[in-house]
């Protein structure tokens, strides 16, 4: 039957909505109320448990919309010419991040791979999370920081997903030989710029049918991610991502992203609420000192080398800029997620990731509005159920 499988979903999503206003309500991001509820709803807590198979499905979807059109809003040149430094700040930031981390990582007992893949997902932040310190009501940041810390973390997650690709293929994770892998990865490139010269000109002539362009809006995102996973090996998340990089900003994709929006939003709630579902109180106390040591990794080798190169840059705010980017994100789980799949990440360093993304992720937005001036907010939008 399928109907108790509709209730699951309606009650988590009823939940997510009471977790993130409850959590807006004393001062924290709507995403640690989604990955609160994922904890009530999982099988390690006791109590209502939703049925984890048809969650994670639907909050793949969500992230592969979330990161394809995370990809489409980024616009090379124009963060070059409006943060030239960033081009080259933010990749120095996710260089000197990883290396640090990789270092302490290791010594604390991981192998070089596994210290890689951990130390990327510390190396990168959450662009959801920004975007709500950001256009957030309580906020306090100015707009040229808001420009910055959204083009800084725009530029890192390039830099992450080439590193992270790069490094999968070494590594292997998919029984692939590392060259195999990697002349898979510049295949699916090519065949996402592909989709990226095709779908404008669909869309062009779609517009005056909303429907039909909004399925094939959906659909193409879906679709690519799909193919880059299952043909050319590529994570579906990095695929998604990839994919709406290709695609140029212009009036038509402008309004696919608008219209993907809703349908992101929903489903990223579930992603968040499929994140939450995954910790393992037990595992997670025998994991303190991992938790203690990645957050610690986070605050020392990202927020503080950020700190660092954005006084270097003469980037406005440099400690709140720097704080804001002081979190564990969406892409760290992807990475470490593969990891643990490939038997590569240990399982007690997978609870210690998912440990650290709710403690940085509340910790960022909160004294990331501590460290600016208290200010009347700019007339923009708040950000969207995130």
């Amino acid at each position: 039957m399928t109907a108790p499988l509709i209730l699951d979903i309606g009650l988590v999503l009823l939940a997510a909505a009471a977790g993130g206003w409850l959590a807006r309500r004393i001062g924290l991001p709507a995403v640690v109320g989604y990955l609160a509820v994922g904890l009530v709803i999982s099988p390690f807590t006791p109590g209502y448990v939703a049925d984890r198979d048809q969650i994670h499905l639907l909050a793949d979807v969500g992230v592969a919309l979330l990161l394809f059109e995370v990809g489409i809003e980024i616009n090379i040149d124009r963060l070059r010419q409006e943060h030239g430094w960033l081009l080259a700040i933010a990749p120095i930031q996710v260089a000197i991040t990883l290396a640090v981390s990789i270092g302490a990582l290791m010594l604390a007992g991981l192998t070089p791979a596994a210290a890689g893949l951990v130390g990327l997902g510390i190396a990168s932040s959450s662009s959801v999370v920004i975007v709500n310190i950001t256009r957030s009501k309580r906020r306090t940041t100015d707009p040229p920081t808001e420009r910055a810390m959204l083009g800084w973390s725009v530029v890192q997650d390039v830099a992450v997903v080439v590193i992270s690709v790069v490094m999968l293929g070494l590594i292997g994770v998919n029984d692939r030989d590392p060259v195999i892998a990697l002349v898979e990865f510049a295949a699916f490139v090519v065949v996402a710029f592909l989709v990226a010269w095709l779908l404008p000109r669909v869309l062009l002539a779609l517009r005056g049918e909303s429907d039909h362009f909004l399925i094939v809006s959906v659909a193409v995102a879906l679709a690519v991610a799909a193919v880059g996973d299952y043909v050319f090996g590529v994570p579906l998340a990095l695929a998604a991502f990839v994919a709406g990089l290709a695609i140029s900003e212009g009036p038509t994709t402008n309004e696919a992203r608008r219209r993907l929006l809703p349908f992101r939003d929903l489903f990223a709630v579930l992603f968040f609420v499929a994140v939450g579902s995954l910790i393992d109180p037990v595992a997670l106390s025998t994991a303190l000192p991992a938790v203690a040591l990645v957050v610690g990794l986070v605050v020392v080798a990202k927020v503080g080398v950020s700190y660092v190169l954005a006084r270097f840059g003469g980037l406005p705010r440099p400690l709140q800029l720097a704080v804001g980017l002081g979190q564990v994100g969406v892409f760290s789980f992807v990475i470490v997620s593969v990891g643990v799949a490939a038997g590569v990440v240990p399982v007690e360093w997978f609870a210690a990731t998912l440990g650290a993304v709710v403690i940085t992720i509340a910790a960022s937005a909160v004294v990331a509005r501590m460290v600016g001036p208290t200010q009347e907010p700019t007339p923009t939008a708040t950000a969207a159920g995130l």
